[in-house]
């Protein structure tokens, strides 16, 4: 089988290289020209870049074979992600790579900020000995706008040197800034009113861009300072050269900035203001993780997993552990529906019951919903045209959370009814995932390529009439449950995991067998 090619247009670590080598074909185009580029994706299915590759939407159209877009880092502002959308490719990215290196920064800044470091350090080397005063962090109120990976990581940090930390984010759940010991205020206004240093970590969207503006400055306390290491344009800087030499704001420490780079103007100018040269995400460090995230990203992707780093998927606000443990099955339960419904029901119903019923279930619905449709489109299914399929296919989804366990701490149950029939199949996830339910027998069975499910009358010597079948066949056993149900009566289930698939004329055989009403052999690719 001819492995997927990646096209590695930027240098990222070698560590995240060796990655992609294991399953891929690896094109490494670093420095090639624009038209070099193209040529070079015609036949690739991925392509990664840092933040020096313009991906615009004539180069994603000119790859028709794209699938993933892969970026080394986290801003995607060279990504038209709305032309990959369009295009059915996934954009990743490594939103943790940098998380670290991005708080210690702003932390750092925080610090030369309040004491004047750079001032004195300049001052100092150019023969002045002025020992200029500062001021400490202690006891002094950090407004975080934006409680991301990143917000929450300088959170937990400034509250080390004993700072009262007040957050903004209207997508965070207070008990999830309690945890990080932050105060949640639903105004950023409020935010900006009451806190002495206030520190940016937000997108840069529609909303966002000029977001810090004069209004913004002049509802900040007198002497506050603002400290900036998100995205340029999010701080209008005309209004902030305003409101420092006005006095109303004390200073400011920027990595960022509305056009990089910055060499000169009035924010250089300003004796007030920090500046660094976009330099929070680079450390080795940082670098080494983002190569490594970003190729495990790409890889998964190319291999039809869902990636939680998905930047054009809309995975809900937060992914909890408890649904990242059920992705392991999800799909499968939906490809197992159908197998056994043999067609797509017109609403499909997932029921989510246990801890999961509480959990944002965007993912899970998601990979059902790929399991189901695998097989019904001529185009590729992936998370970014999934829901697009569905709806062209007519298929809807209802979701019913329920807090009953059922005997589990989790259970995944996907129902439907097609031509008449009503199918269900359910799981969980334990030390392995696990098939739970099927026709709403009971029964507990580690997933498997191969998986034979049959519906027979509850009678003696089903059971080896089924196994010396199969060993006529020589197709080992692995696993074998059985189940009964009260919805069926006289009749009951045996589910199978083999060793080697069955053929089709092996199953009109199997189907022959006295008492054997329905059998299904399945191929779930685990």
């Amino acid at each position: 089988m001819v492995p997927m090619r990646v096209v590695v247009a930027e240098t990222i670590a070698d560590a995240g290289l060796e990655i992609l080598r294991e399953t891929l074909d690896v094109d490494v185009a670093v420095g090639v020209d624009r038209d070099e580029l193209k040529r070079r994706l015609a036949d690739a299915e991925a392509l990664i870049v840092r933040s020096g590759t313009k991906v615009d939407s004539e180069l994603i159209e000119s790859a028709s074979s794209l699938r993933v877009i892969g970026r080394a880092g986290i801003g995607v502002d060279n990504i038209d992600v709305e032309a990959a959308t369009k295009a059915g490719v996934l954009v990743v990215n490594a939103p943790r790579s940098n998380s670290i290196s991005v708080a210690e920064l702003t932390i750092g800044l925080l610090v030369a900020l309040a004491r004047g470091i750079p001032r004195v350090d300049s001052e100092l080397r150019s023969g002045s000995w002025k020992r200029r005063k500062g001021a400490e962090l202690y006891g002094k109120t950090l407004g975080v706008a934006g409680l991301g990976r990143i917000g929450t990581l300088v959170a937990e940090r400034a509250s080390a040197f004993g700072m009262k930390v007040i957050g903004y984010d209207p997508y965070v759940a207070p008990h999830r800034a309690e945890q990080a010991g932050v105060e949640l205020i639903a105004d950023l206004r409020e935010l900006c009113a009451r806190a002495d240093i206030v520190t940016v970590h937000l997108p840069k969207t529609r909303e966002t861009l000029g977001l810090f503006d004069a209004a913004m400055f002049a509802s900040m306390k007198d002497g506050a300072r603002i400290v900036n290491t998100s995205r340029g344009g999010i701080v209008d800087e005309a209004a902030l050269v305003d409101a420092i030499k006005s006095g109303k704001i004390a200073g400011a420490a920027l990595d960022v900035y509305e056009n990089e780079p910055i060499t000169g103007g009035p924010l250089v100018e300003l004796p007030q203001v920090v500046l660094t040269p976009h330099i929070a995400a680079s450390t080795n460090e940082a670098q080494e993780r983002a190569g490594i995230d970003v190729a495990e990203a790409v890889s998964a992707a190319l291999g039809g997993d869902l990636v939680l780093s998905a930047v054009n998927v809309n995975l809900g606000q937060d992914v909890s552990d408890e649904v990242r443990r059920f992705l392991a099955i999800s799909e499968h339960l939906g490809r197992l529906f159908v197998a056994l419904a043999e067609g797509v029901p017109g609403v499909l119903t997932i029921h989510a019951y246990g801890a999961l019923a509480d959990r944002e279930l965007r993912p899970l619905i998601l990979s059902v919903l790929k399991g189901v449709l695998a097989d019904s489109s001529d185009e590729p299914i992936s998370y970014v045209n999934v829901e697009a399929i569905a709806a062209d296919r007519g298929v809807t989804v209802e979701v019913r959370p329920s807090s009953e366990a059922r005997g589990y701490r989790s259970l995944l149950q996907v129902a439907g009814s097609v031509s008449g029939r009503d199918v269900s199949v359910a799981g969980t996830v334990g030390r392995v995932p696990l098939i739970a339910g099927v026709f709403g027998y009971r029964i507990e069975l580690p997933l498997s390529d191969h998986l034979l499910i049959i519906n027979n009358r509850d009678m003696p010597g089903m059971i080896g009439q089924v196994g010396s079948f199969l060993g006529g066949l020589n197709v080992n056993i692995a696993d074998m449950v059985l189940g009964r149900s009260d919805l069926h009566e006289g009749m009951a289930l045996m589910a199978l995991t083999l060793d080697r698939g069955l053929e089709e004329p092996e199953m009109e055989q199997l189907r022959t067998i006295t008492g054997v009403e329905e059998a299904v052999y399945i191929h779930l690719e685990t």
